[in-house]
Order: C-alpha cells, then structure tokens, then sequence
C-alpha cells in the first residue's frame, strides 16, 4: 500500500517549502567581480597593474602613518595594497557591488582591519584627513577634483595612474615595463604651500607670484626671482644667491647662501 498523505503533511510539507524559499530569497546575492570596461557612473573599470599599483605606493612614500585615500576604487586593490605596507586606507565607491567586492578582498587578503571601504560620491565626499590620494580618473574627473586638492593642507601626496591634472605638472613621473602592458604610467605631485604676496626679509620686501608649485617674484630693488615649492618645502634663486627654506604659515625660514657665506634668513608674511 503506498503512503498516505493527510491534510496536516500537505500542510506541513508546504511550511516547509515556503520557509526554505523564503531563506533562499533572504540571501543576499554573491558580489561579481567587475569585468574590463565595465561602465559606472563616470567612468568605465579597468584593473591596475600590481606593478604600477607598487611603484605608486613606493613614490608617495607612504608609512603607518598616512591615511590614504583611494578616489574611486574599484575591486580595492590600492587600498588593500596600501594595508598590506601597515597603512590605514579608505576606498570610496560609487558602485555598491564593487564595493561588496572590495570588502570580500580585503577579509580574503587578512587586511579587513586597516582597509575600509564606502560607498559615495567623490565629488560629495569629504577626504580632507587623507595625508595620501589616490586616483585612477578620467583628465575632465582629476581637474574638477583639482581644487579640492589643493585646499588640502601643504605636503598632501597625490598620485594618479597615467592621467593629469591638467597644467598643474607633475613633480614627479615613472613609466613600468615588464608585466604592465597599458595604463602604465604613474604621476606624482605634492600640494604646494601657499606663499603668493609681499614677504619682509634681510634685505627688503620680497614680491612673490605662485602657478601651483612654481614660485616667481622680485626684491624691492626689482632682483628677480625663481624658485620651486614641495608642500612646505622652497627653495629659490635670488640675484647670485639661493635660498632654502620652510613654510610655517606667515612665516618663512630657512637659509640664503651667497658667494658661499650662508646666513638665515626668516621672512615674515607682510
């Protein structure tokens, strides 16, 4: 005789049913990892080579005591590598899934602790507190960013895989070869301080006019002037002489050296 079904096992095989396909649609959907070209919201993913992901860490010099900022992340693979070299990191991303695929990455490299990551908008997210910043962006996306930058405080690393920042040139620039076949270029700036004005010194008022980190301007008796900044660090030639020094706000110090007789010299902000 086959088994009989009463009406409390029908019932009881449908609670079944629904309670496992109701687990089934409450678990979340798997991240996928992102494919070349895929588009998002400003621009399409495509992967950064480890090698140029290595020599762009090795540029901004970065130590456990930065806090880098990845803008536009991706599957995470800078921020993981900055955690990797003991650097707290944060990656923001408008993409939820890469996002997702990202923190998955992060837990699977035993870096779960110092990489984060969010989902936002770059242009809406404050990233001020990052001592390094990282973009792999479109030109149009790096020049809107460009202000933001620059407000950031003076010694700021920036770094950006292959694309500029407009004419602000960089300070520095590598290409890779070997494994990296495209996108191969790292650049390199460090936000200048800023020092456009009237500065009192030794031997008179000293005009100074700034383009990014590039610095020009005339003594009060019209001796010309160029020099160069790296975040708080200038240096310049004046007349025969050279200047180095440091930006502390309104003040400046450092020492001028002319026909091999230093002395220091402190320029006060007029």
């Amino acid at each position: 005789m086959g088994d009989m079904f009463t009406p409390r096992h029908i019932a009881l095989g449908l609670a079944v049913v629904l309670v496992s396909s109701a687990v089934a649609f409450a678990q979340p959907a798997a991240p996928q990892e992102p494919v070349l070209n895929q588009k998002g919201k400003d621009v399409q993913w495509v992967p950064t080579s480890p090698v140029l992901l290595d020599k762009m860490l090795d540029m901004a010099q970065v130590t456990p005591k930065d806090y880098l900022v990845d803008l536009g992340s991706g599957d995470g693979i800078t921020v993981i590598g900055a955690a990797r070299r003991g650097v707290k990191a944060l990656g923001i991303e408008y993409d939820a899934n890469l996002v997702e695929v990202s923190k998955r990455n992060a837990k699977a490299a035993g870096v779960d602790a110092l990489a984060e990551f969010r989902r936002g908008d770059i242009f809406k997210t404050n990233f001020s507190k990052a001592t390094v910043v990282f973009t792999f962006l479109l030109p149009s996306l790096n020049l809107q960013l460009r202000p933001t930058i620059l407000a950031m405080p003076p010694g700021t690393r920036v770094v950006s895989n292959t694309f500029p920042m407009g004419d602000w040139e960089p300070d520095d620039r590598v290409r890779v070869e070997g494994p990296c076949e495209r996108w191969c270029e790292a650049l390199f700036w460090v936000v200048p301080a800023r020092v456009a004005g009237v500065w009192r010194t030794p031997q008179g008022d000293l005009t100074l006019a700034q383009r990014f980190q590039m610095v020009s301007g005339t003594l009060s008796d019209k001796t010309p002037l160029q020099g160069r900044l790296r975040g708080e660090a200038l240096s310049f030639t004046l007349g025969a002489g050279t200047f180095t020094g440091r930006v502390h706000g309104y003040r400046i110090t450092g020492t001028f050296i002319e026909d091999g007789r230093p002395s220091s010299w402190t320029l006060v902000r007029r």
